[in-house]
C-alpha cells in the first residue's frame, strides 16, 4: 500500500511528531476513523506503508482518506481522553469495535422535577436527557431489577398524572409516593433517587446504612409509617443481596474480570461485574477482527475495553481489571479511567487464587458465546446455502457450483508421526462418512516438508479420481499459502486434472487462486468466510485428533 496521491502525501508529511489525535475524511467530508498516537507522524505515516495485507479493514479503509486532520495535545494519556470524547460525538464507521451494542437496553434516571426510572433502547443523551446506568445485555435481569426497584422504592411511575385530585393505584399499593399530589417534598424525593442511583451502581451495602439511619431518625420522630417502609426497604436488599454469590471478603472490592475466547474472525467478550465483593452482573460483547498476532491481538483487547468503557458513567468504573494477559499501553488507560473516577485503577493480571477462578468463569462465559455465535452462523450457511454456494462460484470465477468441497490439511511435531487429513462437505454440512485420514509414506522421521506431504496426499487423491474410482469435488481448499497451492497444482497438472482449487492462508484469512499473485479477500461478516474457516477448522481438528493418536500408540510401544 502506497501514497494513493501527492495531496495525501503532503498532508502525511505535514503531521506533527508530538501527541495528540488524527481524523480520517473520506470524499464526501464524513469522519470515518478517529485515533490517537504519541507520535502523530509515526502512527499516520504507518497507514501508508507496507500492503497491509494483515489487515483487511485497512485495505478498505485507506483508500478511502481524502483527507486528515489532527488535534495536537500535551500527553498521551490526553490524546486518549480527546480520542473517546470525538468517538462518543462522532460515531466514525471504522472505530465501532463492539457488535450491537446501540440495541443493549440501558436504565435512564429522567431529567425532570421528579424523576423516572424507564428502559431506553439506545443511549441518546440528545434524545433523553437524563442519567443512563447501562448497557444490560441481558434483558431478562433487567426487567427483573426493575421489579425489585419498583417494590423497594416508591417512585413516581407516570409521565402526566393519572387523575387531577388524587393518587393512582401505585400509590395505594406503596409503589409511588404521588408527588402528583404532593404527598412528598423535592428534598426527600431526591433522597430517595440517590439510593435508587446507589441501587442502580451496585453499591447496595452503602445504601443499607443510609436506609438505617433514615428508619432510626423516622423512629426516633414517632413517624412508624415511614419508619415501616425503610424496613420493609431494608429487608428487601438484604434478600437481594442473599441471593447474589459472595466472591470477596471485603466489601470495597469493586472489580471487573475481562476474558476474551476467539475463532478464525470472530471474537467474544465476557466481564464479570464485582461490586463491594459480590458478583453482581455478566455483560458480554462480539465483534469480528482478523487476528494475525500477539500484538494484533493486544489491540483488539485495548480497543474493546477502551469502547465498552467510553459506555459507562463515571460513577460505574471498577477499581481493578482483572485480565488473563495485559496490553502495550496500560499505563496510559490506568491514568484514564482513575481521572475519571477520581480514584486509582488498576489494569493488572489475575495473581490470587480467587482472581483465576473468576476469570475462568469469565473465560467459560466468553467461549460459551462464541460457541453460540457460531452455531448461528452454521444456521444460516444452512438455510441460505444456495446464497453462499452463488456467491462464493461468483467472487472466486468457479467453472461449478460449490455442492461438494474438499479440504486437506498436515499435522506433525517436528517432523514426527507427520499425518493428514481430508474432510468432506455437501452443500455446507460435513459428510464424515467421506472424511479420509493419511499416514505419509514419503515423509521421513524428522523431516518437515509440509509441501511434499501435500504432493503425496494429493498424488494419492488424483490418481483415483483420474481412474474414476471416485468423483472429483467442487471445489478443492488447501490450508496454507501461495506455495502450498503451487505445489498442489503442479500435481494435479501432472494427472492433467481441471479441477477448482484454492487455498486458505489462516494468518490473513485470504484466499489464493492458481496462477493469480493477488489474493481475493471475503468480508469479515461474510457467510462465505465462516464456512470456508469451519471446514478449514474441521480439516485441522481431524489432522489433530489422528496426530494424538499414533502418537499415543508410539510412546506405548
Amino acid at each position: 500500500m502506497s501514497f494513493k496521491n501527492e495531496d495525501i502525501k503532503k498532508q502525511v508529511k505535514s503531521m506533527p511528531k508530538l501527541p495528540g489525535c488524527y481524523q480520517y475524511f473520506d470524499k464526501k467530508g464524513e469522519l470515518i476513523y478517529i485515533g490517537k498516537a504519541k507520535n502523530l507522524f509515526n502512527r499516520v505515516n504507518s497507514y501508508f506503508m507496507g500492503d497491509k495485507k494483515d489487515s483487511p479493514k485497512l485495505q478498505v479503509m485507506v483508500p478511502q482518506i481524502e483527507k486528515i486532520e489532527c488535534i495536537v495535545v500535551n500527553s498521551e494519556i490526553e490524546a486518549l481522553i480527546l480520542e473517546n470524547e470525538l468517538i462518543k460525538k462522532h460515531k466514525p464507521k471504522y472505530n465501532i469495535l463492539l457488535k450491537d451494542d446501540k440495541k443493549f437496553p440501558y436504565f435512564v434516571l429522567t431529567k425532570e422535577d421528579y424523576p423516572r426510572i424507564i428502559i431506553a433502547r439506545k443511549a441518546n443523551k440528545n434524545m433523553l436527557k437524563g442519567k443512563y446506568f447501562g448497557p444490560y445485555t441481558d434483558a431478562r435481569a433487567m426487567h427483573a431489577t426493575l421489579e425489585v426497584i419498583n417494590k423497594i422504592f416508591p417512585i413516581k411511575k407516570c409521565k402526566t398524572p393519572k387523575y387531577k385530585s388524587r393518587p393512582c393505584l401505585y400509590y395505594d399499593i406503596g409503589q409511588c409516593c404521588a408527588p402528583c399530589q404532593n404527598k412528598i417534598t423535592k428534598e426527600e424525593y431526591a433522597q430517595i433517587m440517590k439510593n435508587v442511583e446507589l441501587f442502580l451502581s451496585g453499591k447496595r451495602k452503602e445504601l443499607l446504612k443510609i436506609l438505617k439511619k433514615q428508619m432510626d431518625k423516622a423512629s426516633s420522630s414517632l413517624e412508624f409509617e415511614k419508619a415501616l417502609l425503610y424496613r420493609n426497604s431494608i429487608s428487601d436488599i438484604e434478600k437481594t443481596l442473599e441471593k447474589q454469590n459472595v466472591v470477596f471478603n471485603s466489601t470495597s472490592s469493586n472489580y471487573d474480570y475481562v476474558a476474551i475466547a476467539s475463532s478464525s474472525n470472530l471474537i467474544c467478550m465476557s466481564i464479570l461485574i464485582v461490586r463491594q465483593g459480590r458478583l453482581i452482573n455478566k455483560k458480554d460483547f462480539s465483534f469480528l477482527q482478523n487476528l494475525t498476532d500477539e500484538s494484533n491481538f493486544s489491540e483488539i483487547i485495548e480497543n474493546a475495553l477502551r469502547e465498552y468503557y467510553i459506555m459507562l458513567d463515571d460513577n460505574e468504573l471498577p477499581q481493578k481489571i482483572i485480565l488473563a494477559d495485559l496490553f502495550d499501553e496500560i499505563e496510559v488507560y490506568q491514568k484514564w479511567l482513575s481521572l475519571r473516577l477520581s480514584k486509582e485503577v488498576k489494569i493488572i493480571k489475575a495473581k490470587t487464587n480467587k482472581d483465576k477462578e473468576l476469570l475462568e468463569l469469565a473465560l467459560k462465559n466468553a467461549k460459551y458465546n462464541l460457541e453460540q455465535l457460531k452455531l448461528k452462523e452454521l444456521s444460516k450457511i444452512q438455510n441460505d446455502y444456495n446464497d453462499v454456494g452463488c456467491y462464493i462460484q461468483e467472487k472466486l470465477n468457479l467453472n461449478k457450483f460449490p455442492h461438494t468441497i474438499e479440504c486437506y490439511d498436515i499435522s506433525h511435531i517436528q517432523g514426527t508421526n507427520t499425518v493428514a487429513s481430508g474432510v468432506y462437505f455437501e452443500n455446507g454440512q460435513p459428510k464424515k462418512s467421506m472424511y479420509r485420514r493419511y499416514k505419509l509414506k514419503t515423509i521421513q522421521k524428522g523431516e518437515v516438508d509440509d509441501f511434499k506431504s501435500l504432493r503425496e496426499i494429493l498424488s494419492r487423491r488424483f490418481k483415483r479420481i483420474k481412474e474414476g474410482k471416485i468423483s472429483p469435488p467442487d471445489l478443492i481448499i488447501i490450508d496454507g499459502g501461495k506455495g502450498q497451492l503451487s505445489s498442489v497444482i503442479q500435481i494435479m497438472d501432472e494427472f492433467d486434472l481441471k479441477l477448482n482449487i484454492v487455498s486458505l492462508a489462516k494468518r490473513e484469512e485470504e484466499v489464493f487462486l492458481p496462477h493469480k499473485s493477488s489474493p481475493v479477500i471475503f468480508p469479515l461478516n461474510s457467510p462465505a468466510l465462516h464456512l470456508f474457516q469451519r471446514i478449514r477448522d474441521e480439516a485441522h481438528r481431524f489432522a489433530i485428533t489422528f496426530h494424538r493418536e499414533l502418537r499415543s500408540k508410539n510412546m506405548l510401544k
